[in-house]
């Protein structure tokens, strides 16, 4: 009865177990859409999210205009978001659709090594999590729906730098 109960407990435990661990940022340097050079490093305090996207990607199209309201509400609150545009894309055709799109954000022009630093999978739109410390907290494939944004961000929002 015992064994059967520590057994249970085994394989009910990873359902209850913290989300995924955290793992230190690559060091990233890459060039805004208007030549400017920074580096993922000039964020640390902030909670960041690095958005792999693409103008011709439609899911991608679909969540900018979240991504707009969220960092509109939350750049006091420490969010700084960063869209890195997956290839091919042209620098003139970014620019305009981010004027398009009124996007309020960091926005660079990525590669597929960029991408590669974080994940291999092809999926875009995708979306790293990092904390205020420089850890990459969470990898989300796909659309980030408002659900998630309130589970797996906000927290890190709240939680302030200590050092």
């Amino acid at each position: 009865m015992r064994s059967t109960f520590v057994t249970l407990l085994l394989l009910i435990a990873p359902l209850s177990a913290p989300a995924q661990s955290s793992r230190p940022a690559p060091a990233l340097q890459l060039k805004n859409i208007q030549g400017r050079t920074f580096r993922l490093a000039d964020y640390k305090g902030k909670v960041v999210l690095i958005n792999f996207w693409a103008t011709w990607c439609p899911p991608c199209r679909t969540e900018i205009p979240e991504l707009i309201k969220w960092q509109r509400e939350h750049r006091r609150d420490g969010l700084q978001i960063i869209g890195v545009t997956f290839p091919p894309q042209r620098l003139a055709e970014v620019r305009r659709f981010a004027r398009k799109m009124k996007m309020n954000y960091e926005l660079a022009l990525g590669t597929k090594a960029t991408k590669l630093l974080f994940t291999d999978s092809e999926t875009l739109p995708m979306t790293v999590v990092i904390d205020r410390a420089g850890n990459v907290r969470d990898v989300i494939e796909g659309v980030i729906f408002p659900e998630e944004f309130d589970q797996k961000i906000k927290p890190l929002l709240l939680i302030l730098n200590s050092k």
